[in-house]
């Protein structure tokens, strides 16, 4: 079950709120090179370049289908098919680097940021924003449900497919250590959403991927059966029907120093 550009832009608004919010955060006057790492179908992009409406913005990401749907969107800007874990190792610096909800698919933190920071110019800053969900309900209800199933030892580890996060202070501490000034902070965000099936549908385009990949039609069908019968009876829905899903998000802006 590749990447859905269509599945992912079904929550877009909802999915766009913790970006904006980080760009809010950015404090850099002077923009004139700007990349989002990560871009999916283009919405952060186009708020990236919203933000810094004077700056060449391009977009990258590792799913044909995103970065079809970031063309389709934003014509006029530059996107390319990459891998982050290749992209930190090329040529040329940035006054933003963006990194919004994709961190968490790419291996190997303690050297990913520091080649991401590399990659900065003086003064430039690296967003990064994170789902902060593992220890969710919604989360930890998917690895329960693959553990305990015909389907266990086939999604044996899929649970460690996004890969090991870290707290807050280590992300704080490793940014420092490259010299950057560094604001770090968790953002909990309650998504009122059409009950528990619309709770599947938000995590069909991220979390639940890698589970429902691996398994065929029918199992898709009974999986899916038992993780909406189990948020319902974790998220009791509200008077009026609607269920508040909690989605914890860490932000992390580290900046180099101008001199």
């Amino acid at each position: 079950m590749s990447w859905s550009a269509a599945q992912y832009t079904k929550f877009e608004n909802e999915r766009s709120r913790p970006v904006r919010d980080l760009l809010a955060h950015l404090s850099n006057t002077s923009v004139a090179q700007a990349v989002d790492i990560g871009c999916g179908p283009g919405n952060s992009t186009e708020l990236l370049q919203q933000r810094f409406p004077d700056a060449t913005v391009a977009g990258l990401d590792s799913s044909a289908d995103m970065i079809a749907a970031a063309r389709k969107r934003l014509p006029s800007l530059h996107f390319d098919i990459g891998d982050i874990s290749r992209w930190v190792a090329g040529d040329g610096t940035f006054d933003v680097i963006l990194a919004n909800a994709v961190l968490q698919w790419v291996p190997d933190h303690a050297a990913l940021f520091p080649a991401l920071l590399s990659r900065l110019s003086p003064g430039g800053s690296l967003a990064v924003q994170m789902p902060n969900t593992l220890e969710e309900a919604a989360s930890r209800l998917m690895r329960e449900i693959a553990a305990d199933g015909p389907w266990s030892q086939r999604l044996a580890g899929l649970a460690s497919a996004r890969v090991i996060r870290h707290s807050a202070d280590w992300y704080y501490r490793l940014s420092r250590e490259s010299g950057s000034a560094v604001d770090v902070w968790i953002t909990t965000y309650l998504h009122p959403l059409a009950g528990a099936a619309a709770v599947v549908e938000w995590f069909k385009g991220s979390g639940l991927r890698p589970y429902l990949a691996a398994l065929d039609a029918a199992e898709q069908s009974e999986f899916v059966a038992r993780y909406r019968a189990a948020v319902a009876q974790a998220y009791p829905a509200q008077p009026d029907g609607t269920l508040l899903l909690p989605f914890p998000r860490l932000f992390i802006v580290a900046t180099r120093p101008s001199g």
